[in-house]
């Protein structure tokens, strides 16, 4: 058994769990006489046929005879169209063309699909006429069990590899998540996000506050207003929030972040799924009537250059998570919101 352990493309099972899965297989179900366990140093390069044939003369290299290609080997997946890359069988036809020159057989491995009332496994394209079909995509092994907690069925993958998966997969009200806050100077984002939190540790989650002054005074000191120097204090925080996360914590980032592309660039360092953009839409007028230290007033006499919404652009979000307005709704209000929208992604559990 020669797994490629190493970088590989977003959203992929790590390499040391899959290691962890290999090895309680060959300790428990394998002839350990027969079996050797030896892992290939390698990152994937999602080059598709061409790799697979790359794949295979490394593999002959390591003295193997048979190298098992499957669909859509090393794909990228899909362009910007939704149009995949390479045929789903082109790497395996590639391989077995180069089969004789290369010296290792291609062995191709398709879908295949449980029958629950003969008990086997069959291909996909050999399912016989009528019968029963149990099938589990990526996509549901995600969202369905590892997201809600539940082991995945015997005839899908044995006991100990569920066990394992659900350790690195923790269920959805264990995962981490990041709440970016982000709007004028003045639209509520601090006030909303002090709600928030206290709302978030009585439900038992510990919370990490990034606002965006303290971590002016202790992340970010020396920067200056520049669009440059905004942009690198936005992703230092996305750079905090991210590894926050990855640790299965809760983050709350209250920044006004006024250029879209540095919040993209923050959502990918969190994690789309994890990542959750609140608009805090509040009418610039409301904003600078709130302003008791006067920075909107000094912005409009030419004292202080680069304000935000005076002499520099705020971005709005295009398709923000959820949108608040802070004209006649309470900070706790929108704070359970935010809530709500928590809930309904399985990030906490409904109360009541």
């Amino acid at each position: 058994i020669h797994p490629v352990v190493g970088l590989t493309k977003p959203g992929d099972v790590d390499h040391y769990s899959r290691v962890r899965i290999y090895r309680t297989l060959v300790e428990n179900y394998y002839d350990q006489s027969r079996t050797m366990l030896s892992l290939l140093p390698l990152a994937m390069r999602m080059a598709g046929p061409r790799e697979a044939l790359w794949h295979a003369l490394i593999r002959r290299n390591f003295g193997a005879s048979h190298f098992i290609v499957g669909r859509d080997h090393a794909g990228p997946g899909n362009d910007s169209t939704g149009k995949p890359f390479y045929g789903p069988y082109d790497a395996q036809e590639l391989v077995a063309k180069h089969a004789d020159e290369v010296g290792v057989t291609m062995v191709p491995f398709q879908e295949l699909v449980y029958l629950p009332d003969s008990e086997e496994y069959v291909e996909a394209n050999k399912v016989p006429q009528g019968a029963r079909v149990a099938n589990i995509s990526g996509t549901q092994v995600r969202d369905d069990y590892l997201a809600k907690g539940r082991q995945l069925p015997e005839w899908f993958t044995r006991k100990e590899t569920s066990e394992i998966l659900g350790q690195m997969f923790p269920p959805r009200q264990r995962q981490g998540f990041c709440i970016w806050f982000t709007g004028l100077s003045g639209s509520g984002k601090s006030t909303t996000a002090e709600v928030l939190t206290s709302l978030l540790l009585e439900r038992g989650r510990q919370i990490t506050e990034l606002d965006g002054d303290v971590v002016r005074t202790h992340l970010s000191k020396g920067l200056g207003f520049s669009r440059d120097d905004r942009n690198t204090n936005i992703l230092r925080i996305g750079f905090v929030a991210g590894e926050v996360v990855r640790h299965n914590g809760v983050v709350i980032c209250a920044a006004v972040s006024p250029y879209r592309d540095a919040r993209n660039e923050c959502r990918k360092l969190v994690g789309a799924d994890q990542f959750i953009e609140v608009f805090m839409d509040t009418p610039i007028e409301v904003c600078e009537e709130r302003d008791i230290k006067g920075f909107y007033g000094m912005a409009r006499r030419g004292e202080i250059k680069g304000f935000t919404g005076v002499d520099d652009p705020y971005e709005e979000p295009v398709n923000p998570e959820l949108t608040l307005q802070t004209v006649g709704v309470s900070p706790e209000a929108n704070a359970r919101a935010i809530i709500a929208l928590l809930e309904e992604r399985g990030f906490l559990e409904r109360v009541g």
